[in-house]
């Protein structure tokens, strides 16, 4: 009997890790620090979603567009994403200059309103910003635009 409980529970325990490890319907965000590393090692372009707690667009962008699967395939497969509270203190190097999150927003990226995105070349510079709330279909469109520059911009 016990031997049966401890496979029953074993059996479980692996459907759950199954499942946590499957999740591809999420976009698995990185650190800033983390995704300059990786973009370096694997030459990929970072896409930076800058967002703040107050912002109700952000967070229909969060649940609709990157909670959907094929967003989600596009960004964990072919960019290394990023996600950024606007307001943050933390100091990050953006475009060669050490500065808060809520500076590389407001005075490098010259960022106004949220929802915005941020492409950054491995090298650590900008290449464009966008302020725009999104469908699936936008940032798809938007997304395959990125990549379809994107030998041209992982040069910078």
């Amino acid at each position: 009997m016990i031997k049966r409980l401890a496979l029953l529970l074993l059996f479980v325990a692996c459907g759950f890790a199954l499942a946590e490890g499957s999740d591809s319907s999420a976009v698995h965000w990185y650190g800033y620090n983390q995704a300059m590393n990786l973009a370096k090692v694997q030459k990929k372009l970072v896409f930076v979603d800058m967002y703040a707690d107050w912002c109700v667009p952000c967070r229909i962008m969060d649940a609709n567009v990157y909670g959907d699967t094929a967003v989600a395939k596009v960004l964990n497969e072919r960019f290394i994403p990023v996600k950024l509270d606007a307001d943050s203190q933390e100091k990050i190097v953006c475009d060669g200059k050490k500065k808060t999150v809520q500076k590389c927003y407001s005075e490098v990226w010259e960022l106004k309103a949220l929802p915005s995105f941020v492409l950054v070349a491995p090298k650590g510079m900008s290449i464009l910003t966008v302020t725009q709330s999104m469908t699936v279909e936008d940032m798809l469109y938007l997304l395959n635009q990125f990549l379809s520059k994107e030998k041209e911009w992982i040069a910078r």
